[in-house]
């Protein structure tokens, strides 16, 4: 198996974030990540209106929409808009990863293929 999915249930409508990074709400549902301090659980995969099912990428290869360039072998965690963005360990204290740049997104808006290993551990 290259990849896990699992499904959960969209908190909002999601249909414009396929490919951005997600979190788990307090209510059990997945949102998009809207600050650089949340915590993804993976890559949403699909384009799901509120209520409906969300299929999140939470280990394996994915694309991730850029909001910035990203190079291989980035750290790639939320930028504030649910987007991927670069990471530096011992800078970045207080962000939590969704995993590693495999192939490059020259700028924003494009697709980086990211490995997606969420780490919960901040980047110390």
């Amino acid at each position: 198996m290259d990849f896990i999915d699992m499904t959960f249930k969209a908190l909002a409508d999601l249909s414009g974030k396929q490919y951005y990074l997600v979190k788990i709400s307090t209510t059990g549902q997945v949102d998009v990540c809207a600050a650089t301090t949340d915590k993804p659980v993976g890559i949403l995969q699909n384009k799901p209106e509120a209520g409906e099912a969300a299929t999140v990428r939470i280990f394996g290869r994915s694309k991730c929409n850029a909001n910035e360039a990203l190079v291989a072998n980035d750290v790639v965690g939320p930028a504030a808009d649910g987007q991927g963005a670069p990471y530096v360990a011992g800078t970045d204290t207080t962000k939590y990863s969704v995993g590693l740049c495999l192939f490059a997104a020259a700028n924003a808006g494009e697709f980086a293929e990211v490995l997606v290993m969420p780490g919960y551990a901040k980047l110390s």
